[in-house]
């Protein structure tokens, strides 16, 4: 059972490793510019497993020590998952044993393969589930070890390589831009983040862009239920 969630849930995942695999590297080489070994890498991305918030540690770890200020910013730069968090409610609620670490290895880029579909007919959905989640930590680990191991020997510049989870990004949106019946929580998501973007600036848009979408779709959600609803038994079919 195990094996046959493994096998449905890794090539769901394989656009994510190619992400993941180079952002880890970039944060491997800069934590080990910033005078942190191998160890420190493996530590941060097992038991943190934040993504930006791992880039933002590093300032963290060499600025003063300012744990109030480090709290906010963490909370700032993560508010958003509160928002994953309440969607998958449902869905995690029957995984048992497993719903601790689902929750744990909730990222941006795992959120959306889970809302890209359920586990094929036949797998388990629990176990599709956790393997999806654990590979994508299995890369960012795997990169940001590398990457601290390669920045201590070899001259590597990271310039631009963030773009891959901006591409990955846009093929997820246009993927499910076609495959919905409406458009209007795409809209809604578009607006309100270059609003926001234009109001508080590109550094702290995030919380109130969240807030503004999760008021919008509130309001919008007699109109969306009954298409979300058709949407998931399209899936499931």
């Amino acid at each position: 059972m195990r094996i046959k969630a493994l096998r449905a849930a890794f090539p769901r995942t394989l656009p994510v490793m190619t992400g993941y695999l180079f952002l880890g590297i970039a944060f491997g080489v800069l934590l080990r510019e910033a005078g942190f070994g191998p160890l420190w890498a493996l530590l941060m991305s097992v038991l943190i497993y934040a993504g930006s918030m791992q880039f933002v540690a590093v300032g963290l770890l060499t600025g003063p020590f300012a744990p109030l200020t480090a709290a906010l910013v963490a909370f700032t730069v993560n508010a958003r998952h509160l928002f994953y968090g309440l969607s998958m409610l449902g869905r995690f609620s029957g995984r048992g044993a497993l719903k601790p670490y689902l929750i744990f290895g909730l990222t941006d880029e795992t959120y959306s393969l889970l809302c890209a579909g359920e586990a094929p007919e036949g797998v388990d959905k629990g176990w599709y589930d956790f393997f999806l989640t654990a590979l994508d930590q299995l890369y960012w680990v795997a990169g940001s070890v590398a990457g601290c191991v390669m920045g201590a020997a070899l001259p590597v510049d990271s310039t631009g390589i963030d773009f891959a989870m901006t591409a990955l990004f846009l093929v997820i949106f246009v993927e499910q831009w076609e495959s919905a019946r409406s458009h209007l929580p795409a809209l809604l998501g578009v607006g309100a983040s270059a609003v926001c973007v234009a109001v508080f600036g590109a550094d702290g848009f995030i919380p109130f862009a969240m807030a503004a979408i999760f008021a919008g779709l509130t309001a919008l959600h007699g109109r969306l239920a009954p298409l979300t609803q058709a949407n998931s038994e399209e899936v499931q079919a």
